[in-house]
């Protein structure tokens, strides 16, 4: 009975005893206190004073003329203990509340991780089957397969990206958790280098090795993602701009689709290419702010291209030539690329490529790569009978048999200048695509590492090419409306 001696307590609690916990006959009171059984965790809500009198009153009636109503007790510490157990009751459904939060924030992180795992799982899945989805082990090699993989996310993401304007959140987020996927590859392909040198007890000095990244790797992988990083934030820079896009096949030569007063100027570009959208200006002209941004914007772009040409470049350069290709190289230079290119190249006494080109007359980029694929075959053509004479007969070794061979060979003479006029012939048609050769270095590299910076390089490569055109052709309206007004 001493726990009842001083109700005080018992309000410190948050509950007020029952009528029944007073009596005296009840001998479980020894050993329990005579606490309410619904404890402040079960309750939903509390009742303020007001509700507790008016429940009082309401049920004055109902009470017993020897007990008083439970709600109409003393209110001896009315104001602390109330607000004691508000405090409480509260304190614990925030608490719930919390909970739950974490619960729901628990449940998106699953979420995200089992969408991550059967990322992975897609993934592991292509690579061992080599895209050959019978199983019947007729795919390519991993090299291959990591290459695609990387080209067909790029199509996906940007494909249907034709327009200076941030790129859809959904895809770039898709752009980035695939491609961290696929460049993962990487950090498991090491070298081993000494580190550091031990002496163990009896003197003998030892070196210690340590992995680091493949020197290629090392090298070319970070600039990749640091450019891919660029170029994202120039698209993600224009926003919000003066100019706009109107759609091709919506426009005719007296009426534009947004208004009379906006005129749309038709952008200088080959008839093939009729499916992109042709930007708009006002009638005005753009602003100088906006010109200003767009000529940074383009120098930007332009430095990106030109660094993921030479990054791809000089891996394709790395790229052991297949045996395929080697076999199918003309016996003769001169029938390869024809009299004409042949006779100039061989008499000319200071050789320049770039008047070659200009006498040559090159009306589109398939004769250009046509050209190409002639050059670089009669190339490698006499660099073959440059080296016939070395004692080194493996193509593996073709720098080194080029470094040893006499350089007034006429044949070393003639790879050098087809090489030169090569060079000047992929500068001055940058969109050009790969060359027979390129393409057969992918289709039959094995080198898992160069697959995938090549790849990777030639994505942002065609990226970088696509902004800077986007932006001449906003620039060259511009021009064109401020011309008009003139």
């Amino acid at each position: 009975m001493d726990n009842l001696s001083n109700p005080d307590e018992n309000y410190d609690l948050g509950y007020q005893p029952s009528p029944s916990s007073l009596d005296q006959n009840d001998q479980s009171t020894t050993e329990t206190p005579g606490y309410s059984t619904m404890s402040g965790d079960s309750f939903v809500y509390c009742r303020t004073n007001s509700e507790t009198s008016a429940f009082c009153e309401t049920i004055s009636d109902q009470s017993c003329s020897g007990e008083a109503s439970p709600s109409c007790w003393p209110d001896l510490k009315s104001g602390v203990h109330n607000q004691a157990v508000l405090t409480r009751l509260g304190m614990k459904q925030h608490k719930n509340v919390i909970a739950d939060d974490k619960s729901d924030d628990q449940e998106a992180l699953d979420a995200a991780s089992m969408a991550e795992l059967e990322l992975m799982k897609e993934r592991f899945s292509k690579l061992l089957l080599g895209e050959d989805m019978s199983g019947s082990g007729k795919g390519v090699c991993t090299a291959v397969t990591i290459s695609n993989a990387i080209t067909n996310l790029y199509a996906t993401v940007f494909g249907q990206n034709l327009r200076l304007e941030p790129l859809n959140p959904e895809k770039k987020v898709m752009w980035k958790r695939e491609m961290d996927c696929l460049l993962s590859v990487c950090d498991y392909i090491v070298e081993f280098v000494p580190a550091k040198s031990q002496n163990l007890q009896d003197g003998t000095a030892v070196e210690v090795m340590a992995s680091r990244p493949r020197l290629d790797i090392y090298i070319n992988l970070p600039a990749l993602r640091k450019l891919d990083t660029m170029l994202i934030e120039i698209l993600d820079s224009f926003q919000d701009t003066e100019f706009w896009y109107a759609e091709h096949g919506s426009m005719s030569s007296n009426s534009t689709r947004l208004g009379s007063f906006r005129r749309i100027v038709q952008v200088q570009r080959t008839e093939e290419k009729w499916w992109l959208p042709v930007p708009c200006v006002p009638p005005e002209g753009l602003s100088e702010k906006s010109r200003k941004h767009l000529r940074h914007k383009r120098d930007c772009a332009n430095q990106i291209h030109k660094a993921a040409m030479a990054i791809n470049s000089s891996i394709l350069a790395e790229m052991e030539i297949p045996e395929s290709y080697i076999a199918t190289l003309p016996k003769s230079g001169k029938a390869c690329l024809g009299d004409s290119i042949y006779r100039y190249m061989q008499t000319a006494e200071k050789f320049s490529p770039d008047h070659l080109l200009e006498c040559l007359n090159i009306a589109s980029e398939l004769e250009a790569l046509e050209l190409a694929d002639r050059v670089e075959a009669s190339m490698y053509t006499w660099r073959r009978k440059a080296c016939m004479s070395h004692s080194k007969s493996s193509w593996d070794m073709v720098k080194d048999l080029m470094s040893d061979t006499d350089r007034s060979d006429k044949n070393h003479i003639l790879a050098e200048r087809a090489e030169s006029l090569l060079f000047c012939l992929k500068q001055k048609y940058p969109e050009l695509s790969q060359t027979s050769l390129d393409t057969c270095k992918i289709q039959y590299n094995k080198d898992v590492g160069q697959a995938i910076l090549e790849s990777y390089s030639r994505v942002l490569e065609g990226l970088a090419f696509n902004i800077v055109a986007w932006i001449d052709d906003v620039v060259f309206v511009d021009r064109t409306i401020r011309d008009q007004d003139h």
